[in-house]
């Protein structure tokens, strides 16, 4: 409400990046996750832990994807159609389940995102979801289950963290610096879900393009290449600023609130990479 009431009275472009950023990056991740499983996410379930501002914003935008099955959990529970306590952003997510708990709703889950406390998720839980699991856990500094004890329950799992010493970071820099790059760019008045959108993937289609050098000497040890360890580009990859900036000024230009007249793609595109290959010298 907040964010809306700001929009309203200003001309430009406003995001709170907590929601928004962490539902872009989590989204290009899922995109990726779905092609290397081979899911559809209208088939998916998915269990989201943590009801507030990110929560609701990742899930609408898992909606925006085509997921239909969501079950979401705040501090009382599993938040279904019987409960008489919703406020009217987690009332949308209400639905008619069994599931009570998170260990009810984790069995036959496709997706876990964690935007909740440390711990919360055991092995046995990760052992009763469906094969290829996608878990995003994000509580910081301790994720709702450590990658190491994710892998060691089952070693299909496709896991994503808010930390740098693990693979697939949800790290919000991949997205707003470049969300904004390209919608003040073409004078957007505001971000649109098409261009929430068009920055998801933009960033799921740069995880498959080959590394650069420069990127892997940030993490040592490590050999970053499309796969379940690698679903979310690295935030090191100076690439991303032309690709998601110039996703989302095109997608301002489509939903029709860029102010900028016979915008050029390509001239644009040209412009930011002279601009990292300035930076590189």
């Amino acid at each position: 409400d907040i964010e809306q009431k700001l929009q309203a009275c200003v001309d430009i472009p406003v995001m709170h990046d907590d929601q928004h950023g962490t539902a872009m990056i989590t989204s290009a991740g899922i995109i990726n996750a779905l092609e290397i499983s081979g899911k559809k996410i209208e088939e998916m379930k998915i269990v989201v832990s943590g009801a507030g501002a990110a929560g609701i914003a990742c899930a609408k935008m898992y909606k925006l994807l085509g997921a239909k099955n969501i079950v979401m959990i705040d501090t009382k529970g599993v938040i279904h159609s019987g409960r008489t306590d919703l406020n009217k952003y987690k009332a949308e997510f209400a639905i008619e389940t069994s599931d009570r708990t998170l260990e009810d709703a984790m069995k036959g889950a496709d997706m876990f995102l964690g935007l909740s406390a440390p711990g919360v998720v055991t092995q046995e839980m990760v052992k009763s979801m469906n094969p290829y699991p996608i878990i995003f856990a994000l509580a910081n500094p301790t994720p709702e289950i450590l990658p190491e004890e994710a892998h060691a329950a089952r070693n299909d799992v496709m896991m994503g963290t808010g930390r740098s010493d693990y693979p697939n970071q949800v790290n919000n820099v991949l997205g707003f610096p470049f969300i904004f790059r390209g919608a003040l760019d073409v004078r957007a008045t505001k971000v649109t879900e098409g261009m929430k959108m068009a920055a998801a993937v933009a960033l799921a289609k740069l995880a498959k393009e080959e590394v650069p050098d420069y990127v892997k000497a940030a993490y040592p040890g490590e050999d970053p290449k499309f796969g379940i360890n690698y679903i979310i580009p690295k935030p090191f990859d100076r690439r991303a600023f032309v690709w998601v900036s110039c996703a989302v000024a095109e997608a301002a230009i489509k939903d029709g609130v860029a102010r900028v007249k016979d915008f050029d793609i390509n001239a644009y595109k040209a412009k930011l990479q002279a601009i990292i290959d300035a930076e590189q010298k």
